[in-house]
């Protein structure tokens, strides 16, 4: 845990200084004060992100973690397991949904193999595998207290890398059959919501496999016990790797003034195990939608966070989160490359208490 406590201890308040310069500026611009809403507060948040009171979002990467679930033999999902490598080839040779919505917005795709059952060979994927799959949590614990802390240091590593070909914004997205049985646990876990409330029916499973699904879930609770005050206990116990990676990719945008933008269900409980572990890391994290998931809203209630949009989206991928950073980086133009009133020489709103 060295490594990821030193990262969060990097996880610094949102620049003040910065966030008043850009809300001065959006009120000088062009327009009645606070018209445009949503998008002048993100690109104030984004200033207060980056320390930078007039932020340029240029270099976009969509992350995806890639990981494999045991608990896939309990009958919780609608495809089998083999899908998750399949789909990692597909997100390679840019057939996926991801690809598209990627490419849309000029993100690069960054795709890891983090817990993936079985071997791939691309030098387009990233190996950082911590395991060839989770144990059946049902069972007992899905992996060990270490490969959770693995699967959260090897998203740190990846972000550490993309930082290098320069990063502006970052993307969660993942891959992995089964993977929202894992995160209603987790959900359930953290949030002490009943397992029902936060259990939906994942790649479109039918009204038998969803009470497997809801079974297997307060299986695994009862089984293992994961210690709610201890988020690293919890992944290890009900998680998954991919599910840890995307914390540690949360974790470490956080620490280096990277804004965060999450994607849906499972981005989401990698994002309560993050803030679990750094509160602070919420101030990074910009929630692009709800997912058609019911667990995901609960999720965003508990941490007190509001999308930008609800499309009713529930593929996972990063799609969301695509569609999400293009809104950030459009509200960061506007803030950039609109003019103000005394530029345009445009005359501003009457003082009337003059």
């Amino acid at each position: 845990m060295q490594r990821i406590n030193v990262v969060m201890k990097d996880i610094m308040p949102l620049d003040e200084d910065a966030m008043k310069s850009a809300r001065e500026r959006q009120d000088r611009l062009t327009k009645p004060k606070k018209s445009l809403g949503v998008l002048e507060e993100l690109s104030v948040r984004v200033a207060g992100i980056t320390g930078d009171p007039v932020p340029r979002i240029e270099r976009k990467a969509i992350i995806i973690m890639a990981g494999d679930h045991g608990v896939v033999e309990e009958g919780v999902s609608a495809y089998p397991r083999a899908v998750t490598i399949q789909m990692v080839y597909n997100f390679v040779r840019g057939g996926a949904g991801i690809s598209v919505c990627a490419a849309h917005v000029g993100a690069r795709v960054v795709v890891v193999d983090v817990g993936v059952a079985t071997d791939i060979v691309s030098p387009h994927v990233i190996n950082k595998k911590v395991r060839y799959g989770t144990e059946n949590m049902t069972r007992g614990p899905a992996m060990s207290f270490h490969e959770a802390v693995q699967s959260i240091e090897a998203g740190i590593d990846v972000v550490e890398a993309e930082m290098e070909k320069g990063l502006d914004i970052i993307g969660t997205g993942e891959m992995g059959i089964g993977n929202t049985t894992p995160s209603s646990a987790i959900t359930a876990a953290i949030t002490g919501e009943n397992v029902r409330n936060v259990t939906g029916r994942g790649t479109g499973i039918d009204d038998i496999s969803y009470e497997n699904k809801i079974e297997a879930i307060e299986k695994a609770l009862m089984i293992n016990n994961p210690d709610p005050k201890n988020p690293v206990d919890v992944l290890a116990k009900v998680g998954g790797c991919e599910i840890g990676g995307i914390a540690g990719v949360i974790l470490a945008g956080a620490a280096n003034e990277i804004p965060v933008v999450l994607d849906g269900f499972i981005s989401g409980a990698a994002a309560l195990i993050a803030s679990e572990m750094a509160p602070q890391v919420k101030d990074y994290i910009i929630p692009a939608h709800c997912s058609r998931e019911a667990g995901h809203r609960v999720i965003l209630d508990w941490l007190g966070m509001t999308p930008l949009f609800d499309l009713d989206l529930c593929l996972g991928e990063g799609t969301g989160a695509a569609l999400g950073m293009s809104l950030v980086e459009l509200s960061c133009k506007i803030l950039t490359d609109m003019s103000t009133f005394a530029d345009a020489g445009v005359c501003e709103a009457i003082d009337n208490e003059r």
